[in-house]
């Protein structure tokens, strides 16, 4: 492993990089905070992929490359004299110095959970007028209705067990059949959803990991059956779905 002295040099070295990438480049000169911002979501997926897959030699990859989009972001807030990267370190190591006063400061905590309260009892103190303030609103459903069970339990909104939240997953499932209406069945199954994910949660479950690991597997599945039917000359669009459901089990003994 790198010194720190090492670690230091690199982390300069990609500062000079990317002043040179700004002043020399076309493509970097012409970017700005928008039409990076995809980019960046692009690049955090892909890391979450490498994540998943606990491949370490693209983790390292993709972690390149979204500390890459950090560094860029910053160098923008340096010509729009707002802020360089100095800044964003000196900021983040200050908030977190704040927000652990068992580390930095003389309060005790028993476990991991007292963690966290103090950390959302911390943050108030910072100015955010809610709890569920700090929930960006752009993050995908899943990852959302997660945050947000996280967040209240801080606060101590939580059910005492998983059984109690399942008793809630059976309450909604309940509702979602008995409504009949079209737009309000939605609701319902919006409400199902969540309280799934909040049964998970309290479970040590991850739902958006587990959902996730489905789909690649249904994906490997499905792309199985097609090469079995193609191996076998058959049409896939011309089989009945009890026809398929052979080959999906068949498909299903190797993936």
């Amino acid at each position: 492993m790198n010194s720190k002295e090492q670690k230091l040099e690199a982390f300069s070295k990609l500062l000079d990089i990317m002043d040179d990438l700004r002043e020399k480049c076309p493509w970097d000169k012409k970017q700005d905070l928008q039409s990076l911002r995809h980019l960046t979501l692009e690049e955090v997926y892909e890391l979450s992929d490498a994540l998943l897959e606990e491949n370490l030699t693209e983790i390292k990859k993709e972690l390149g490359d979204v500390l890459l989009h950090l560094v860029f972001y910053a160098k923008i807030g340096s010509e729009k004299k707002s802020f360089d990267i100095a800044d964003v370190i000196n900021s983040l190591n200050e908030k977190l110095i704040f927000r652990h006063p068992h580390i930095y400061g003389n309060v005790e905590v028993k476990d991991e959970e007292e963690v966290k309260q103090n950390w959302e009892k911390l943050k108030l103190k910072e100015g955010n007028k809610s709890i569920l303030a700090g929930v960006p609103k752009s993050l995908p459903p899943i990852i959302k209705a997660y945050r947000i069970q996280e967040k209240v339990k801080g606060i101590g909104f939580e059910f005492a067990s998983a059984e109690d939240a399942w008793k809630k997953v059976d309450e909604e499932l309940a509702e979602f059949h008995a409504e009949t209406n079209p737009e309000k069945k939605e609701q319902e199954l919006g409400d199902v959803f969540f309280s799934l994910i909040n049964y998970a949660r309290i479970s040590g479950l991850n739902a958006d990991s587990a959902l996730e690991r489905t789909n690649l597997k249904f994906i490997k599945r499905f792309q199985t059956l097609e090469k079995l039917a193609l191996e076998k000359n058959l049409n896939l669009a011309e089989m009945s779905l009890d026809e398929m459901d052979i080959l999906w089990e068949e498909a299903k003994k190797t993936v």
